[in-house]
């Protein structure tokens, strides 16, 4: 019979004092943006249920949420941030932040769960095949793991001055503008992304720290945004009609030289499907690999 104290789980304010600091500790490879993730997801599209779990001392959070349908019907709950201190390892209490996850995740109907990014407001893909223990963890507590993500990483500032300028004179021939997007214009691109794309995309483009876009005649071709999740580049898109033209190069790039100049020295391109077209455009790299991760809750 162990001698281990059963581990308290209780809901917690996610800025309370030691919550961000928890998990700057224990998400080495993210220290820097760990609490700035965890801001992003306190304050998610209107309509979201979601909680903070944590243990009396602060030495262990989790944040979950309840996103769209699972694969076969049903909901999908999602851990969307799981962090124990290194000097609380190995003491059982991710076990019991998980348990307490998704019994709550369980109480608001989710008949799934999954370690995976829940957009358009999230952390990370799944998890960083780096943090070993969280996916032992997850495989310990019977989950499978079902699909892999990766993220590409630029280094800042881009160098393509002259490749910039033969695509913004091949743009200008097209008729084809390119512009920044103010808070007071983020309204009008996110309408475009709706009708093109989701309100997943449409959100980002809001709530991103800076957005550029692409239009002739007054209708939006095209945009790019960076920020929405911390520090990332994405998402970005192309209407059909607009395609070929070079138009992505120029936005991402536009967005890579905010990012610059707002002090990053590499950009994570979040959730890549392209991988030719980020390699090609800013030399980017393939670097960070996630597994997806999901179980069935009874």
């Amino acid at each position: 019979m162990s001698g281990r104290s059963p581990v308290r789980i209780d809901p917690v304010r996610p800025d309370a004092a030691g919550v961000a600091e928890t998990a700057a500790a224990a998400l080495w490879a993210d220290a820097d943006e760990a609490p700035l993730v965890v801001r992003r997801l306190a304050d998610p599209p209107g309509g979201r249920r979601w909680t903070a779990l944590a243990t009396p001392d602060l030495d262990g959070v989790v944040l979950a949420s309840i996103g769209d349908a699972a694969d076969g019907g049903g909901t999908a709950g999602h851990v969307d941030l799981l962090a124990v201190h290194p000097g609380a390892q190995g003491r059982g209490v991710g076990r019991a932040l998980m348990t307490a996850a998704e019994e709550w995740l369980r109480g608001q109907g989710a008949t799934e769960a999954r370690f995976a990014g829940n957009p358009p407001c999230y952390g990370w893909p799944g998890i960083d095949v780096r943090y070993t223990p969280a996916a032992c963890l997850a495989e310990s507590l019977g989950y499978e793991r079902y699909r892999i993500a990766w993220n590409m990483t630029a280094e800042l500032p881009v160098h393509a001055e002259a490749e910039d300028a033969a695509d913004l004179a091949r743009l200008a021939a097209a008729g084809v503008a390119v512009r920044s997007a103010p808070v007071g214009r983020r309204a009008a691109v996110a309408g475009f992304v709706r009708r093109q794309w989701n309100d997943a995309w449409a959100w980002e483009a809001e709530q991103a720290a800076g957005c550029h876009y692409a239009e002739r005649d007054g209708e939006i071709l095209g945009f790019a945004a960076w920020g929405s999740r911390p520090m990332w580049f994405g998402p970005m898109g192309t209407a059909e009609a607009a395609r070929g033209l070079g138009v992505g190069r120029v936005l991402l790039r536009r967005c890579l030289a905010d990012q610059a100049a707002a002090g990053q020295r590499s950009a994570q391109i979040g959730w890549v499907g392209p991988i030719r077209f980020y390699s090609r455009a800013v030399a980017a790299r393939v670097e960070r690999v996630f597994w997806l991760y999901r179980r069935p809750l009874g």
